[in-house]
């Protein structure tokens, strides 16, 4: 799998509870935001792997955000910095910082996630991603933050070989931040079928072939009224690394 050679430096804004946040942005033209998921950030999901570098060269330019408690941005111990939807409000306040209003958004997991709950809170953007995800992974979070809280919970204690044991080996890739991630799971919020529904621009559900970590996306497809599920080959944590998913995401876009 080839690895990209650019990395771009990061840009900084200022969330609405103060704290220091960064992201990175690839190409010019038609904005997309795209967000990455738990233990990662935006280099790992959308760089490292030439996926931004596809979506750019279609005429857009892409814009990166790290989670608070990822990347570059702040990472702060204190629980009072995780209320619910704060990640929601991290990304509206990128959206607000950057001027955008005619934009597409899109996201990987926690990302996926996110974008969800930004568009609860009142995003609109001209097209939505919502890969790596179902419909279980959106309306009941419980199963799904108490995986990540045992792991976390856990760390040099789970079996070689395990999916706990690989997503540990994935936190120390991206030198994630335990405490501070585990705080992240405060932030969880299930969203009801009823918004899903409420959901009306073009959606991309894109899902890795062996994937179900957060439920069905046909499922989910089936509850977003103009969604679209499209597989490409890997589980949760390969299918993000595939040049397919790149390749994939891109072509859904289109040219700018």
């Amino acid at each position: 799998m080839a690895k990209s050679p650019i990395d771009p430096e990061p840009h900084y804004y200022e969330s609405r509870d103060g704290q220091r946040l960064a992201w990175r942005e690839m190409g010019e033209g038609r904005p997309i935001v795209l967000l990455h998921g738990f233990f990662s950030n935006a280099f790992t999901n959308w760089i490292r792997y030439g996926h931004a570098e596809k979506v750019a060269a279609k005429g857009y330019r892409v814009i990166m955000p790290d989670h608070r408690a990822h990347g570059d941005s702040a990472k702060p111990h204190d629980p009072a910095a995780y209320p619910p939807d704060i990640l929601a409000q991290d990304g509206l306040a990128l959206i607000e910082h950057l001027g955008l209003e005619d934009y597409d958004l899109g996201g990987y997991s926690l990302g996926a996630r996110t974008v969800v709950r930004m568009h609860v809170l009142g995003a609109r953007p001209g097209r939505l991603v919502v890969s790596g995800m179902g419909l279980a992974g959106l309306v009941n979070l419980g199963k799904r933050a108490n995986h990540f809280r045992h792991i976390l919970e856990n760390l040099g204690k789970h079996e070689q070989g395990s999916p706990e044991w690989m997503a540990e080996a994935f936190l120390k890739t991206t030198k994630g931040d335990p405490e501070a991630l585990l705080l992240v799971l405060n932030v969880f919020t299930d969203t009801p079928v009823e918004a899903l529904e409420a959901i009306v621009m073009p959606t991309l559900i894109l899902v890795g072939d062996e994937d179900r970590d957060n439920g069905d996306p046909d499922e989910l497809a089936a509850v977003i009224p103009h969604a679209e599920h499209v597989a490409v080959p890997g589980g949760h944590m390969s299918c993000i690394v595939k040049p397919e998913f790149g390749d994939a995401l891109a072509d859904w876009l289109g040219d700018a």
